[in-house]
């Protein structure tokens, strides 16, 4: 959460109107077949160049140039190998610790550094590439897009620019999920086969991309139960796994003599260093609370909540996801006045507000609810939104707490949205304020050994093995021989 966002419902609707034209058939350039389209070429550029900010506000950009410059290179190469290799292509480098990859159409391709911290070697990299590139060349967004009216495409746009008011249990990065429109399983195969066409076409080896889908795999039903949204939309990674090894089979034997590239070390050492997981510097999630030590404050997270920190804001979401808070930096230095400008700005009729301390800094605090207003293609007015929002002036900033749920079902989750609000607070605790973030750290295998051995040697605290074997691409139980490169962690907790 470092900086605030805040783009109205009607200034986004007002740049997607353009977009959209009278349906039409266009011919598919992979498959070069006709297929229904409402959107062109240009103004699927268009699209893309407006979607692209979003995503840069919501997740930010890291901050290595070499490994950004090596996703440029790659991208650049395969697109050219593409059906399409005229688009202006941009490859993003995000700085997000989910194992991600997506495209928007125009050409917009992001990788997060959670996904390039779990490839092994290049060539699983480039596998997955060229999977996000025949995303776009296969125009299977545009596709889903097109299926859309004007006013569900108006509607995700509001979800996406109106955060402090938005459908019933949705919170932006939600919206977000649906701005990226989920594949069906034949646009995932057909990328998966474009994937080892573009890769193999540069010279790699694409029975590596394989591989990568048994990390997928392990990673969806871990110890931490997590499911990286690159896996959650997608077939089953064990099935991809079987379908990539026999295409990858097929172009190698049609390029008998040549060898493909896998580039393990090479890879290896280009994400020596990297931040792995969360950065605690943005702030951080732990024993049901949230620190963040360049800001200075803390706050509670109400059990079971699912939270979500991005650079614009902090959002929890309920167990049931039909509630949600957020908290982010609101405009001005006076806490009354930022709840009066809310109030106006969202049509807040007001049951109570009143000036308060909480934790002994000045407060302002405002319960009331909020009208949505009906859009295009629904027939009825969406539930009024209740909602509790409080102003708290701390080290020369307003920070905003705002719990929301249908008026109906608010007062289910008045209680644990107070919680929260409550216990904001200066954080003094110096052992969180100096929380540094973990690296990945590159290891030369001194001997040979099982993956488990070289991390407890590597003092990897035995609840972590499986996370780090999986990290590894590698079984536990699996042997390295001496001279092998492999992942452990510094800094964090790792001493």
């Amino acid at each position: 959460m470092q900086r605030p966002f805040k783009l109205r419902f009607s200034h986004l609707l007002f740049l997607l109107i353009p977009l959209f034209a009278l349906p039409s058939c266009a011919t598919n350039p992979v498959t070069g077949k006709k297929q229904f389209s409402i959107i062109s070429e240009q103004k699927e550029i268009q699209m893309g160049q407006q979607y692209d900010p979003q995503v840069v506000a919501e997740m930010g950009i890291y901050d290595d140039p070499k490994l950004q410059a090596f996703l440029v290179e790659k991208g650049n190469e395969m697109a050219a190998q593409s059906e399409r290799p005229n688009l202006p292509w941009t490859f993003r480098l995000v700085d997000n610790s989910v194992v991600n990859a997506f495209a928007v159409p125009g050409g917009f391709v992001y990788f997060t550094r959670g996904i390039m911290a779990h490839f092994n070697n290049e060539a699983q990299f480039a596998g997955v590439l060229g999977h996000e590139i025949g995303h776009v060349t296969a125009r299977h967004t545009v596709q889903q897009q097109s299926r859309q009216t004007l006013g569900q495409i108006a509607l995700i746009g509001g979800m996406i620019a109106s955060p402090e008011i938005a459908a019933q249990g949705e919170s932006l990065m939600q919206g977000m999920q649906m701005l990226f429109l989920k594949y069906g399983r034949d646009a995932e195969s057909q990328s998966d086969q474009l994937g080892v066409r573009y890769s193999t076409a540069v010279g790699y080896d694409a029975t590596e991309m394989a591989g990568f889908f048994g990390t997928l795999d392990r990673l969806s039903g871990g110890a931490e139960n997590r499911a990286p949204s690159f896996s959650s939309t997608h077939p089953d990674p064990l099935d991809r796994e079987r379908k990539v090894l026999e295409m990858a089979a097929e172009r190698k034997a049609a390029q008998p003599g040549k060898n493909f590239e896998v580039g393990r070390e090479s890879y290896l050492r280009r994400i020596d260093g990297m931040l792995y997981g969360e950065d605690p510097n943005a702030g951080y999630e732990e024993n049901g609370a949230f620190y963040h030590p360049q800001l200075k404050f803390q706050f509670n997270i109400p059990r079971q909540w699912q939270l979500l920190n991005a650079p614009s804001q902090v959002q929890m979401v309920a167990p049931d996801q039909k509630a949600v808070m957020q908290m982010k930096l609101a405009q001005g230095t006076d806490p009354r006045a930022a709840a009066q400008e809310f109030i106006q700005g969202n049509n807040i009729s007001v049951a109570q507000q009143s000036g308060n301390n909480i934790n002994g800094l000045p407060a302002y605090t405002v319960i009331g609810t909020a009208q949505q207003q009906a859009q295009q293609g629904q027939r009825q007015q969406s539930p009024p939104i209740a909602v509790e929002a409080s102003f708290i002036s701390y080290g020369g900033n307003i920070y905003m707490i705002v719990g929301m749920a249908a008026e109906a079902d608010f007062r289910r989750y008045q209680r644990d949205i107070e919680y929260t609000i409550q216990s904001f607070a200066q954080l003094t605790d110096q052992s969180k304020l100096n929380r540094q973030p973990e690296r990945i750290k590159i290891v030369t295998n001194d001997r040979t050994q099982t993956i488990q051995q070289a991390l407890i040697g590597q003092r990897i605290p035995q609840d972590r093995l499986q996370e780090l074997s999986i990290l590894n691409g590698m079984e536990l139980n699996e042997t390295m021989q001496k001279g092998m490169l492999y992942k452990s962690l510094s800094g964090g907790n790792i001493r």
